[in-house]
């Protein structure tokens, strides 16, 4: 049997040309780098006139890759809004794959989430079962490793998303400040509670991604080990910034430099007293107006082998041209899709579908592998991490980030304490003067992040957790920043180590 293969291609319509015709429209997402967030529409389409074994698509939400196969297969209608509610919650707890079913959840010493590393090993990819009238089970093969349950899925709704009551993809606006989970076993939870949106059920307008050059890359990496290798680090990067001072005087190129010293065991070298010697290894990124300062700070760079501090080895360096990517928001109606079919002969796939029925009525709560809670204490100074567990996710400059209480009614003590005032203070040291040139004094910093960086923080009842919303934080966003951590991934355990005292 042949494998059929069927494309589904959204382009823009620039407004200027809207009724001129279609063989004038030029396709901005194929041929302009620009791509537009298509939802399930054009999958549906596919299925429907071709019944492929694979579709191809544009740039699509990651949710309407699951949402598009329920709405073929179930019949159900674009206007059945609890419905697309619910199949889009299930999308997005599948999107990121075994994140559902437990990878990206291990933390030692956390003793809510201290799997072992063989349980790592095993995970299980997540899937989920969804009836005719929009029930959802999510779950996981019998017998595999990792965890599915409550803290597993309350990660996962708010991952990357802004306000809980109108999470907007393509096919509908979701309200997920409702949602619930309840584990069926250790291995199934059926989720509720996802509803359309109270004030928009569908968006009138569709993401785009727009890219736009932002300067060039140049990046080093050098290593030190043994006594002092902090300040040969730091001797290093001092060097480096002369050198480009002195060959480019005046330029203030340096203020576009971010430097970080990182290290543990990487050298794998002990002393006679078998203990690991210390080891550094100084990371150095600069992001710059023109091609050729790029180019230079690597030479600059690799000098530090002949004419840098003593020991130095490993180097590493490059450069690139760096792209950000910029939103914006453009009409349904000035956006078209279209589709086609290809057909390879050479394969044997079968073409047989298989139907699941579902059923949830069985709600045995045994083998939930999940520890009992108990509240935190109050009075106390305790890190959050003995609280509450934490993912955080990046839209461009901003970082979204949960607060999940492992006790939930400790959420109205949260609440108490993360205020957006208490936000910023925690991650105003994110901000330094290779970012924004103007804050080399902390007094300057913390009035720039006072001004520029806002909090949005969001009670999600369902799940009794906060989502919280840091807007112009991340250095520009993963496209061009400076930081080993582009993403801010790590945001999450820099909140969770937070000394705090819980009110009564």
């Amino acid at each position: 049997m042949g494998l059929n293969v069927s494309v589904a291609v959204a382009h823009e319509v620039p407004t200027s040309i809207l009724g001129s015709g279609l063989s004038h429209v030029k396709s901005y997402t194929m041929e302009g780098g620009i791509s537009t967030y298509m939802g399930a529409a054009p999958i549906v389409a596919c299925l429907e006139k071709y019944q492929p074994n694979v579709v191809i698509t544009s740039r699509v939400a990651d949710a309407a890759l699951f949402l598009a196969p329920m709405v073929y297969e179930l019949g159900w209608n674009w206007d059945e809004w609890e419905h697309l509610a619910q199949g889009s919650m299930a999308g997005h707890l599948l999107e990121c794959g075994c994140q559902l079913t437990g990878g990206y959840f291990m933390h030692p010493g956390d003793k809510y989430r201290d799997m072992s590393f063989e349980q790592l090993l095993d995970l299980s990819l997540p899937y989920a079962e969804i009836s005719y009238d929009g029930q959802v089970c999510v779950a996981k093969a019998e017998g595999s490793g990792g965890v599915l349950n409550f803290s597993t899925c309350a990660q996962q709704l708010l991952y990357e998303v802004g306000d809980p009551s109108a999470y907007v993809t393509p096919d509908v606006v979701i309200d997920f400040q409702d949602v619930s989970f309840v584990p069926l076993s250790s291995c199934r939870v059926v989720c509720h509670g996802a509803k359309p949106s109270t004030t928009n059920s569908a968006p009138d307008k569709l993401l785009q991604l727009v890219p736009k050059e932002c300067g060039w890359k140049g990046w080093g990496e050098i290593s030190y080990g043994g006594y002092e290798c902090v300040k040969r680090g730091k001797a290093a990067e001092y060097v480096v910034k002369s050198w480009m001072e002195e060959t480019f005087p005046g330029g203030g190129l340096n203020e576009c430099i971010h430097s970080c010293i990182i290290g543990f065991d990487s050298l794998k070298a002990c002393s006679l007293d078998n203990n690991t010697s210390q080891d550094i290894r100084l990371h150095m990124d600069g992001l710059f107006q023109h091609k050729d300062h790029a180019l230079r700070f690597t030479t600059q760079f690799t000098a530090l082998y002949t004419n840098g501090p003593a020991g130095g080895g490993g180097v590493s360096t490059g450069y690139k041209k760096e792209i950000l990517l910029e939103k914006q928001l453009v009409r349904r109606e000035d956006v078209f899709w279209r589709i086609a079919l290809k057909q390879n002969t050479t394969s044997s796939l079968s073409n047989k579908l298989v139907h699941l029925e579902c059923s949830f009525t069985a709600l045995s709560q045994a083998d939930t592998q999940q520890l009992a809670c108990s509240p935190a204490p109050s009075g106390r100074n305790i890190p959050l991490y003995e609280v509450a567990h934490s993912r955080a996710g990046d839209k461009g400059n901003d970082i979204n980030f949960s607060i999940i209480p492992h006790f939930g009614p400790d959420i109205h003590k949260l609440k108490q304490i993360v205020t957006p005032e208490w936000i910023k203070l925690v991650v105003a040291p994110l901000i330094d003067s290779s970012s924004n040139p103007d804050l080399d004094a902390r007094k300057n910093r913390d009035k720039w992040v006072h001004e520029n960086v806002k909090v949005e923080i969001y009670h999600v009842k369902g799940i009794q957790a906060l989502n919280v919303v840091v807007r112009n934080i991340l250095d520009g966003g993963v496209n061009c920043s400076r930081r080993v951590d582009r993403h801010g991934k790590t945001i999450s355990d820099l909140i969770l180590c937070q000394q705090v005292v819980l009110p009564p």
